[in-house]
């Protein structure tokens, strides 16, 4: 009994401070819920829409496991959602300057802000 209820303090202390880290680091919600936001409509896209192709699945996929596992604060996921975000504003980018549409500009954008935030040394030393 003793040992059970001194692993659900310790268990309980961990995600107190988690938590902590993660509300010390706002922006890590932000692109967590961005990448959802993607993933819903990339997954939107394929099956009703027919915008893009099926295998853009995989890619929302990816995002989905990238969002849940940064707001647990893993550095694999960090890694996945960094990696996203740069690809897509160099997708974003290249859109931009050669069919000259404003909205890649303002995306590409958007992605190199959330790269550059997840770059932050403060944002890696809260992961584990």
């Amino acid at each position: 009994m003793n040992e059970d209820s001194a692993s659900r303090k310790i268990e309980t202390a961990d995600a107190q401070t988690r938590r902590q880290a993660l509300l010390a680091l706002p922006g890590l919600l932000a692109i967590s819920l961005y990448l959802l936001l993607l993933s819903g409509v990339i997954i939107l896209g394929v099956g009703v829409g027919r915008h893009y192709p099926p295998f853009f699945l995989i890619f929302a996929a990816a995002f989905i496991t990238a969002s849940a596992g940064m707001l647990r604060l893993l550095r694999w996921a960090w890694s996945l959602a960094l990696s996203a975000v740069l690809l897509l504003a160099t997708y974003n980018l290249w859109l931009f300057s050669s069919e000259h549409q404003a909205p890649g500009l303002v995306q590409g954008l958007l992605n190199l802000v959330f790269f550059l935030y997840l770059i932050r040394p403060e944002v890696r030393e809260q992961l584990r």
